[in-house]
Formats: structure tokens, C-alpha cells, sequence
């Protein structure tokens, strides 16, 4: 895309992009999602720690926006930049394809609420659902080819839109708060035991790492920023605003409810919770702020997941063809690419069980690999102390703890995460592989070294697992 002045984007403007990449279907769901697994001890414990360590990876997002100016490519150029072609490939194959699915749970949950008024709609996967979807997902395509400013004013304008509702929310729940449901709700149900709290905080994880996701949504749009410094100032600013919203969403909502009605509502949950607190209108906001919040997230995401694959190609880690763009220097290849994606995966949700907690949850698996690399790259800067002064030993130090932690928390996602979507993300890295040697092809490059061989090999042999396992009935989608 082009670099000039009329394509350069404010802090305020990264901001909104942050909060409307991170603000979509899953901040609706929360009071059931949290209350299916956890009671409000649990709730506190486990924002408590996905808030500490999203916002040690905002901050190693901040560090890296600073200390490397040069890679503007967004998540995966870090993993490139710090662990090869390879692994740089992957992260960026891994984002993009978590990216893809991410828009899908979007459109089911559009044709899900849908869905409650007109039954031909269903849960988001009947014909005439994927037919619907089919249509939103095209015309999105071909706003967006009409250039990215023009969908970059409709993303602030929606950023601003769905916000209302959620603010109505937290207002409304607070007059109809009773510390006596909230009390009777702490522990979850059963007695208190720690084993009791780790099991529910876990359950939680992949929960939360699907509403933060797009916390890097500045940092993939660093290179239009008017001022580097910004990327980081927009990605804190977006982060902490959102961590509010959801920690109120979801604890407020415990002092309306007993757990066990909280858990039992339809999604999204947010509308049965103000329904209790003021009547049908409520919910009736509620559905109208989903739809609203879930195609502005859904056209952030658009975008996203259009300029992971452009910005790879320029980088020399993805084919060559995915750097064409169009008159309006949008990168349409890419965008044609990501569309065909999606449209594929639509048609395959008719033939899953569970489409929509399936693409939530390999969403949230796809997109923790490419987290861990950019959090072991800010710790490996900060380790050799690359591109710090001696004059830096604080912002140094403070770098070092912010690098690890973060590390220490996405190695915590994946174990918490399961092993299930482990695998079934094999199945995309492993085959996606192909992509990458045809890159290599191109330039006329040796495709893998030795410690590459051995990463691409495990992939292999985790598709081949997971394969398996579908097909035999172990694993069911």
C-alpha cells in the first residue's frame, strides 16, 4: 500500500483499531462462558492472571515498536526477525489462518442471533445461513478493495457504535447488583479447594485469549502510524480499555444471576442478563450491539488478516503473488486469498457438530504460537541486549522481566489450551509448509536448515496425529 501522508493513521485511530479488532462476539458471551466453568473467585483469579500477562505482552509490543523501527510487518517479521525464515513463515501462517477463523465464529454468531427470530437460520450453519454469511463476507471484500481509509472511517465510526450498548450494560447491572446472588456465586459451585480453582481458571483460558485477541492490531498496522511511538501508546490505551470492559461484563453479571441460570442462557449471555435487570428491552439492545460490534470486528479483522499476508510476501516469507495490490493500494491478492479461505471454512461448518465452539477455540490455538514467538523475541533482545544503550540498564531490566513473563504466560496458554487443538493446528502449519517452500522456490533459496527440518518434521507428525485421531473418532469436530 501506498505511504503517503493521506494513508498515515493517528494514535487515536490505532486505538480504534485495537479496541475494534479485540471487541466482538466474545465480550457478549462472557457471563455464560465464565459461569459454565467458574464461580467469582475464579472469574478474579483468572483476569487477574490473563490481564497480567496480556499486558506484559502489550508492553513487549511497545518495546519491540521502539527498539525495532525497521520491522513494520507486524507479529510474525519479530518471530522472522528473531528465529528465522521458518518459524517467521509459520507465525505468520498461524495468525493469518487464526485470523480466517476468527471471522467465521463472527458471521455464525451473526446468523446464531439471527437465528433466535427466523429458524431457518439456525445456529449459524443451515444453508441458508452460510448463504447469508456468503453475502456479508463479499460485500466486506469489496468494501475493502475500495481502499483502506474508506473501511478505516467505517471501523472508527463502528468502534464508537458498539461500545454503547456495553456501556448501557455495566450501568444498567450496576442498579440491579445483589451482594447476595454475587456472594452465593463465589466459589463456583462445591467446596473451595485450590485444585478446584486451577481446574476452573484453566477452563477459562481459551475463553480470554479469544476476546483479547487483536491486541497486536496496531503493531500489524505499524507502518502507516504518523509516529512510531504511537503503536505502542495505542496498543496500552486499547488493552487496558478493553480489560475494564470485559472484567466488569463479567463479574457484575454474577450479582444478577445465580450461576447456574448464568450459565444456562443462550448467547449472547449479555442480552439474559439485562433482560433480568430491565426487561425485554435489554436483551433487545444487547442483540443490536452484537451485530453491530461483531461486523465492525469482523471488517477489523478483514483487514488484518489481508495485510498479515501482503506484509509477509513483502518480507519474502510468503509467494510472491501475494504482494500484487489493486489501483486503490489495497493488497487485493491477499485479500482474495483470505476470502476464498474463509469461504471454504463456511461450507465446512455445515458438516461440524459444534462449529462455533470449534472455531472459537482453534482460533485462540492458531493465534498462541505466533504470541510466544513475539513475547521470546522481546526477551531475547533484552537478553543480549541488542539495540539497548549502556545507558538503558533500567528500561533494560524492566524489558527482561516484561520478556519472560510474557513467555512464561503463552507457554501457560498452550498447556492450558489442551492438546486437542494443539494437534488440530498441526494441520494447518504442517500442509501449509508448501507455501513456504514455494517462497524458497522463488528465490532460488535452500528451503529449511537443520533446526528447521526438525520444527517442520514435529508439525508433520502432529497433522498426521491429529488426522488420525479425526478420522477414528478421537478427536470430533
Amino acid at each position: 500500500m501506498s505511504n503517503s501522508n493521506t494513508q498515515k493513521l493517528s494514535v487515536m485511530t490505532l486505538t480504534a483499531m485495537v479496541v475494534g479488532s479485540m471487541i466482538g462476539a466474545g465480550i457478549f458471551s462472557l457471563p455464560q462462558n465464565f459461569a459454565q466453568v467458574t464461580g467469582v473467585f475464579g472469574a478474579l483469579v483468572a483476569w487477574t492472571i490473563s490481564g497480567l500477562g496480556m499486558l506484559m505482552l502489550a508492553f513487549v509490543f511497545q518495546s519491540l515498536s521502539c527498539r525495532k523501527p525497521n520491522i513494520d510487518s507486524g507479529v510474525h517479521a519479530y518471530a522472522q526477525a528473531g528465529f528465522g525464515d521458518y518459524l517467521g513463515f509459520s507465525s505468520a501462517l498461524g495468525y493469518w489462518a487464526g485470523t480466517c477463523l476468527g471471522n467465521v465464529t463472527y458471521l455464525l454468531i451473526i446468523n446464531s442471533t439471527i437465528g433466535s427470530v427466523f429458524s431457518i437460520f439456525g445456529d449459524g450453519t443451515t444453508l441458508a445461513a452460510v448463504i447469508l454469511s456468503s453475502s456479508i463476507l463479499w460485500s466486506f471484500h469489496f468494501l475493502v478493495l475500495r481502499g483502506i481509509k474508506e473501511a478505516d472511517f467505517i471501523n472508527n465510526i463502528v468502534t464508537i457504535s458498539k461500545l454503547i450498548p456495553i456501556v448501557i450494560f455495566i450501568v444498567l447491572v450496576c442498579f440491579g447488583f445483589r451482594s447476595e446472588i454475587f456472594i452465593n456465586n463465589m466459589w463456583g459451585g462445591g467446596a473451595f479447594s485450590l485444585s478446584s480453582i486451577f481446574e476452573q481458571v484453566r477452563g477459562t483460558m481459551l475463553i480470554t485469549v479469544f476476546v483479547f485477541l487483536g491486541i497486536e492490531g496496531a503493531s500489524v498496522y505499524s507502518r502507516y502510524a504518523k509516529n512510531r511511538k504511537d503503536v505502542g501508546v495505542a496498543t496500552l490505551l486499547g488493552f487496558l480499555g478493553v480489560l475494564l470492559l470485559l472484567v466488569l461484563i463479567t463479574i457484575l453479571s454474577y450479582g444478577v444471576m445465580e450461576r447456574s441460570d448464568l450459565a444456562s442462557l443462550r448467547n449472547p449471555s449479555m442480552a439474559g442478563v439485562l433482560q433480568a435487570v430491565v426487561g425485554e428491552w435489554g436483551a433487545v439492545l444487547i442483540g443490536i450491539g452484537l451485530l453491530v460490534a461483531v461486523l465492525g470486528a469482523y471488517l477489523s479483522w478483514s483487514l488484518l488478516a489481508a495485510e498479515v499476508l501482503y506484509t509477509a510476501a513483502v518480507s519474502g516469507t510468503m509467494p510472491a503473488f501475494l504482494k500484487k495490490e489493486n489501483e486503490n493500494n489495497v493488497p487485493s491478492a491477499s485479500l482474495w486469498m483470505t476470502n476464498i479461505t474463509i469461504q471454504v471454512f463456511l461450507i465446512v461448518t455445515m458438516l461440524a457438530r459444534e462449529a462455533f465452539t470449534l472455531a472459537i477455540e482453534l482460533t485462540s490455538s492458531m493465534n498462541l504460537i505466533p504470541y510466544l514467538l513475539v513475547a521470546a523475541y522481546g526477551l531475547k533482545l533484552a537478553t543480549t541486549g541488542e539495540s539497548y544503550s549502556i545507558s538503558e540498564k533500567k528500561q533494560r531490566t524492566f524489558d527482561l522481566f516484561c520478556g519472560f513473563m510474557a513467555t512464561i504466560f503463552a507457554t501457560w496458554l498452550l498447556y492450558a489450551g489442551g492438546l486437542k487443538y494443539l494437534l488440530l493446528s498441526s494441520v494447518l502449519y504442517g500442509p501449509g509448509t508448501a507455501l513456504f517452500v514455494m517462497t524458497k522456490s522463488e528465490q532460488s533459496k535452500k528451503v529449511f536448515n537443520k533446526l528447521e527440518w526438525l520444527v517442520f518434521i514435529i508439525a508433520m507428525i502432529g497433522a498426521a496425529v491429529a488426522i488420525y485421531y479425526l478420522v477414528t473418532g478421537h478427536i470430533v469436530i
